[in-house]
């Protein structure tokens, strides 16, 4: 039964990219509708086969936080109505849930990984069409009128995944699809005109010297190629006033302003120290800073200083420690699949600093794939562990080897049954 449910849960994936595309006022329908649609299969198969998969501390920690979310509204904001935001972080933890419980092996996971590169390859496409199109009329970029800022993490996000299933996959179709997907995203970030995004970017493409021991001497020609042609790329078609606001990220850093967002961090800072220890509740960092900036205050742009802010020092530790248990299971992994992962957390952590992210499905689900990956890997390299019996014929005890390279877009759908968690 589970299976069924990995379809929509593979274009909800897929769709998350490029979600504003199709949209009703203020609802994004196709992760909606594939998510509950990928949740209520999910917890029908539970139902029907009275199995639950363990929770890692990971979800714990995620459990714990939300609780704490609405324990702290209970007590500071008890009077008013639950903000929306709170209901968006139990969303997210069933999302959680949803990704840990209906992909567990190796292969569902990279098969979501696929999704997430084609789903961003959707929205780098629309990118360049929107220049195409309305060159002369606008000086930034974004698929479906996102914000450019948002689009271009979410773009850079897919990067490192997109190189990994690229050097990963058997299918020379799959593995050139993938790898396409780096000059065209370089490209959309480039006319996003994100500065954080192209900081991003550059921590996510970490990945290709990284990998470069692990290429043979064909496929490193090939990825020294792919990349001088992403470069060529984006200094042709990205406009030269795009470029120029690209080329102040140094300046901006060194100033301390941030595109004006240092000021705000301040502001947040100074706010915390009021209330350090249970914050000002879910949603209220911009009433947190009114008193300090007046009509100036704005959400916080940083996704730290806004747990901080908004949920106090026990929050913050709470969301902390789902990051670092994401860490910490990633450290686990060995060779190229934990040099991936490792510039995957760090392309996260990046995309978090500059935006109010701590609340975006992209976030959520990049470190749901993340533990899922890490935690399937780690399953398979303790079954090539295991020492065959000596009764086993010698021609029989082959070592343990992935199923998982090579695997179809979404794996198979009909895996064998999952060892134990």
């Amino acid at each position: 039964m589970i299976w069924l449910a990995y379809v929509p849960l593979w274009i909800f994936v897929f769709s998350l990219p490029w979600e504003r595309l199709l949209v009703l006022p203020g609802i994004a329908i196709i992760p909606r509708v594939t998510g509950a649609l990928a949740l209520g299969l999910a917890l029908l198969a539970v139902v029907v086969s009275g199995r639950f998969r363990r929770w890692h501390p990971f979800h714990l920690a995620a459990l714990l936080f939300w609780i704490w979310a609405g324990l702290n509204l209970l007590i500071y904001h008890s009077g008013e109505r639950l903000p929306a935001k709170f209901w968006t972080y139990a969303q997210l933890l069933l999302v959680l849930w949803m990704i840990w419980e209906i992909a567990p092996s190796e292969r569902r996971v990279r098969g979501l990984l696929t999704a997430y590169v084609f789903g961003a390859y959707v929205a780098a496409f629309d990118t360049l069409l929107i220049y195409r199109r309305q060159a002369g009329a606008l000086r930034r970029f974004a698929a479906g009128g996102a914000d450019p800022n948002d689009l271009a993490m979410v773009l850079a996000l897919a990067l490192p995944m997109a190189w990994y299933l690229g050097m990963t996959y058997r299918q020379p179709l799959l593995r050139w699809a993938c790898r396409g997907y780096i000059p065209l995203a370089i490209v959309a970030i480039g006319l996003t005109g994100s500065r954080g995004g192209m900081v991003a970017a550059t921590v996510a493409l970490l990945i290709v010297p990284l990998s470069m021991t692990q290429l043979s001497p064909g496929r490193l020609v090939s990825a020294i190629v792919l990349v001088g042609v992403a470069g060529a790329l984006a200094v042709i078609y990205i406009p030269e006033t795009l470029l120029q606001r690209l080329s102040t990220i140094g300046t901006e850093l060194e100033g301390g302003r941030v595109g004006g967002r240092g000021k705000l961090w301040m502001a947040g800072l100074e706010a915390f120290r009021a209330h350090p220890l249970g914050g000002y509740g879910t949603g209220h960092f911009k009433s947190a800073i009114t008193p300090i900036l007046g009509q100036a205050a704005q959400v916080a742009h940083n996704s730290y200083i806004s747990v901080l802010v908004e949920q106090g020092i026990v929050g913050f530790l709470l969301y902390m420690a789902m990051l670092i248990s994401v860490f910490h299971s990633v450290m686990k992994l060995r060779g190229f699949e934990r040099r991936f992962a490792l510039v995957l957390v760090a392309t996260l952590a990046v995309t978090m600093l500059p935006l109010t992210w701590e609340d975006r499905r992209a976030v959520w689900v990049v470190l749901a794939l993340l533990m899922g990956f890490s935690q399937a890997r780690i399953a398979l390299a303790g079954v090539a562990r295991r020492v065959p019996s000596p009764a086993m014929p010698a021609a029989v005890a082959r070592p343990a080897r992935s199923r998982t390279v090579g695997s179809p877009i979404v794996g198979n759908l009909k895996d064998a049954p999952e060892p134990a968690p």
